[in-house]
């Protein structure tokens, strides 16, 4: 019987588990929806007792396509995104939202209610703020802990525990409370290089009873991602999966993370000894995030880290990332008039809209990376939520330049190339913020959707220069978080040796002619203008409530 190993991935708006074989191949998958409240004022709440059911649903799925028995499972990894899952000493849910549902105990990462506390925790300019490319982010969680400390007191209080969901993941399915050090370093301040936490830090910023506490609630037992937890899967998670009692669960990745250990190691068809310090992660989905591995710490205002062993163990990690990537793009779409006449052409021919677009517009041109060329006179910046680096400005937003009043598709073709564009400049800042630092690099391997996109790959190789590339396997994320299994099994000796065993690399798109460089440069160009525009017309506003006697924030 073939060993097999099993990825969790919990995303923005589903739960997806894939399983694989020991050498990485992919023999099933299956996704289940995740409920999200969206309110206003920046607010994006989730249930983890609704996460811990779609995670459930999509094993028991997944395991039925493999056709396997539960005795070829022999490892389990979860990865997640960075939300904050707020339970008390029991592990019961403790509500996070104003409305006092209970259901409601999780923070989503995209939630943006710690504007306030954010700026607080920035102004104090602590020594632990280099670590984070000198800013934190609302996205974070210490910003949220200080939202819930002073808007739900009592919540606050009951907490027995604050999780990274990824934590919560493993914790829900071993009973184990250690937490890992990829969620801590990257998302809570914790110092991995030294091994600690700062309650200097945390007494700065009004956290100090967390400190008090021995960080008892936020992890005073912190692990390697892939290190095996408790006595493995406990008889009710076990029970819940139809999975066996004591399969080993390896400790969880943050979920782009995880696309990157399942994609920077992966073996090339030459052959020779990869350097993944010459390889970023480009992992696109709601958001993105664009990862580099260095062997010295790299300190890159506006990027977060550098993080030790975040990712790759024994090496330091710098994050950038863009807030919103597919949301961004799914926004401008549904936005123009020609969408819903378009989605019904893609429905009856059996595709998702983005490809219906792309196909269009490839069948036109010489090639992907002229396709371009349609977003000469449209240009976009897409920070619907904010720039998460290398600017690390939250109160940022899009700018659309160019339209005008037509409404047909080929209106929203442009409109589409031009998101991509904009996109892929935002990627470029970040590349561009590495190599003034010393971080360098040859070949970006991108996944997520949009990593399927021969469009997006041309257009992104051609803007940042890179060779841009796709894994071997269609889900490197469920595949990273596989390798955890495989790791906590003892399969593999380590994260090192599962990149290197169960992954590879496939196709590659190189820069195309020095022409549509030129052309990028030039919309770069535009791109900056609309940031300043954006920033100076924001500046412009400020204090404007006073004057008029309204709340603008409504």
């Amino acid at each position: 019987m073939r060993h097999a190993f099993v990825g969790i991935d919990v995303g923005t708006s589903s739960a997806r588990a894939g399983i694989f074989d020991e050498n990485g191949g992919l023999l099933a998958t299956a996704r289940h929806p995740i409920t999200v409240w969206h309110e206003t004022g920046g607010v994006v709440e989730q249930s983890s007792s609704d996460i811990w059911a779609a995670c459930v649903a999509s094993v028991r799925a997944a395991m039925m396509e493999a056709a396997l028995p539960a005795s070829a499972v022999k490892g389990i990894g979860f990865d997640a995104t960075c939300s904050l899952v707020v339970v008390d000493a029991a592990g019961n849910p403790l509500t996070v939202s104003t409305s006092g549902d209970i259901r409601r105990n999780v923070i989503v990462w995209m939630d943006h209610r710690a504007i306030a506390e954010t700026r607080r925790v920035n102004e104090t300019r602590d020594d632990v703020l280099r670590y984070v490319g000198g800013s934190i982010s609302p996205e974070m969680e210490i910003p949220k802990l200080l939202w819930l400390k002073r808007h739900l007191p009592s919540t606050y209080r009951s907490a027995g525990h604050f999780f990274d969901l990824a934590d919560y993941l493993s914790f829900r399915a071993t009973g184990s409370t250690a937490r890992s050090m990829c969620t801590l370093a990257c998302k809570w301040n914790y110092l991995a290089h030294e091994q600690r936490w700062s309650g200097s830090y945390f007494e700065r910023v009004g956290l100090g009873d967390l400190a008090a506490d021995t960080y008892a609630r936020i992890g005073n037992e912190i692990v390697a991602p892939g290190t095996a937890l408790g006595a493995g899967l406990t008889n009710s998670a076990a029970h819940d999966f139809g999975l066996l009692e004591g399969t080993p669960v390896g400790a969880s990745l943050i979920d782009a993370h995880a696309g990157g250990v399942g994609t920077i190691g992966g073996r090339g068809r030459s052959g020779e000894p990869v350097d993944v310090c010459r390889r970023l992660a480009y992992i696109m989905g709601t958001s993105a995030c664009i990862m580099a591995t260095t062997r010295e710490p790299c300190f890159v205002p506006g990027v977060w880290g550098p993080y030790y062993s975040a990712m790759v163990p024994g090496f330091w990690l710098n994050e950038g990332g863009q807030s919103a990537a597919g949301a961004a793009i799914d926004h401008l779409i549904r936005s123009h008039p020609a969408y819903h006449e378009t989605a019904a052409a893609a429905h009856a021919a059996g595709i998702e809209v983005l490809e219906f677009l792309e196909r269009r517009i490839v069948s036109r041109v010489a090639g992907p990376g002229e396709a371009a060329s349609l977003a000469r006179d449209i240009h976009v910046l897409p920070e619907f939520l904010g720039n998460r680096s290398p600017f690390a400005d939250p109160d940022a937003r899009a700018v659309v330049a160019g339209m005008d009043l037509d409404t047909d598709i080929g209106s929203l073709e442009r409109l589409f190339v031009a998101g991509l564009c904009g996109l892929a400049y935002g990627l470029a800042d970040v590349v561009d913020a590495f190599r003034l630092h010393g971080v360098e690099s040859d070949m970006m391997v991108i996944s997520g959707g949009a990593g399927r996109s021969p469009l997006v790959r041309q257009i992104m190789a051609d803007t940042t220069g890179l060779t841009v590339v796709v894994p071997e396997t269609q889900e490197p994320v469920l595949l990273g978080a596989a390798m955890l299994g495989a790791v906590a099994a003892k399969s593999r000796g380590s994260i090192g040796e599962a990149m290197a065993s169960m992954s590879a690399i496939g196709r590659l798109s190189e820069p195309t002619a020095p022409g549509m460089a030129a052309f990028h440069r030039t919309k770069r160009k535009v791109h900056g203008l609309m940031r300043k525009l954006d920033s100076e017309s924001r500046d412009a506003m400020k204090g404007i409530e006073s004057i008029v006697g309204i709340d603008t924030k409504k």
